[in-house]
């Protein structure tokens, strides 16, 4: 998930989709999971030094990703597109980060877990003890994790609240990696991950997979190649008009059935339970691995407490 908070953000984005043959190539892609140029080319009745430039533009801004891949015919590029959505938040364009507590939380930074193998983590340089051992999630070393894994079972995080004495708060906005956990890999293993603030069920999202057809964008050299590689980027939101991810509705869960103000504590959990419908486990990464540079960001909208909407 691209998530395009300002116009200027999203300009190469808007740029790369302003033309009717990419627009046809995503078309494509889409279709067929993934085609190699030539394939591709062919299609669309232009040459490879055309499409070749059309490609540029959709993997510069991250659209669409090209690997190379052994073939009959020897190596050969592929290309698939690697966004699953697009959300424009034109919100941010209106009012920046006026009101905003921004923060990021190390995957390692966890607070309280309940795991079960195959679990594991790892920093951006080695694995933190022993991989399906659950007890190596209380090592002090777990402080530099970048990437934990679990079948099933949950992992909570305390969301820092230093938001201005006085304010209430009215949206809480939180983007991760995230990815589900089968043993080796497997990118149709479906996986019902729920989640929590203080307590509160919020909803639901259900990951399609544990993805290690491509290494990941910032997945360390050393990582094993049929270990997961990368996960989807998805943006959970709790605002006044209920709870949503990637914008789609999941519950009707509103921040002020929260209550949440300066004083109040934040406790973000996600799990995968028994009950769970798909029981594929969660995979969250860090800055360190997947397609993301980034940690668990956290973005909190405030105002004074008794202003108007209360």
């Amino acid at each position: 998930m691209m998530h395009i908070t300002t116009l200027d953000d999203g300009l190469d984005v808007f740029k790369a989709l302003g033309s009717e043959v990419r627009l046809e190539i995503i078309k494509i892609l889409l279709e067929n999971d993934s085609m190699n140029m030539n394939e591709l080319a062919g299609h669309l009745h232009i040459t490879s030094g055309a499409l070749t430039g059309h490609i540029k533009k959709l993997e510069d801004c991250g659209i669409v990703t090209v690997s190379m891949e052994n073939g009959r015919h020897g190596n050969q590029k592929m290309c698939s597109v690697h966004l699953d959505s697009i959300l424009v938040d034109l919100k941010g364009e209106r009012s920046g980060d006026k009101n905003v507590y921004r923060t990021q939380i190390r995957v390692g930074h966890y607070t309280d877990y309940e795991v079960y193998p195959t679990c594991g983590l790892a920093s951006g340089v080695s694995l933190i003890g022993e991989v399906d051992d659950a007890r190596y999630f209380a090592h002090p070393d777990r402080y530099n994790a970048d990437i934990v894994w679990f079948t099933k079972g949950y992992i909570e995080y305390v969301i820092p609240n230093f938001i201005p004495a006085s304010q209430k708060i009215d949206q809480i906005m939180l983007s991760a990696e995230l990815g589900s956990e089968a043993p080796g890999v497997n990118n149709v293993w479906p996986s019902d991950i729920h989640f929590y603030l203080n307590g509160k069920f919020i909803g639901i999202w259900t990951s399609p997979g544990d993805f290690g057809d491509v290494h990941g964008l910032f997945t360390p050299d050393w990582w094993y190649p049929n270990w997961n590689q990368y996960g989807l980027l998805k943006l959970l939101v709790v605002n006044r008009n209920g709870s949503f991810i990637d914008g789609l509705r999941i519950s009707d869960v509103c921040i002020d059935d929260l209550e949440l103000n300066h004083h109040s504590p934040i406790k973000f959990r996600m799990a995968v339970p028994d009950c769970a419908a798909h029981v594929g486990g969660l995979t969250i990464f860090g800055r360190s691995f997947g397609n993301y540079s980034q940690d668990i960001d956290v973005r909190i909208s405030y105002s004074p407490a008794g202003s108007a909407g209360d």
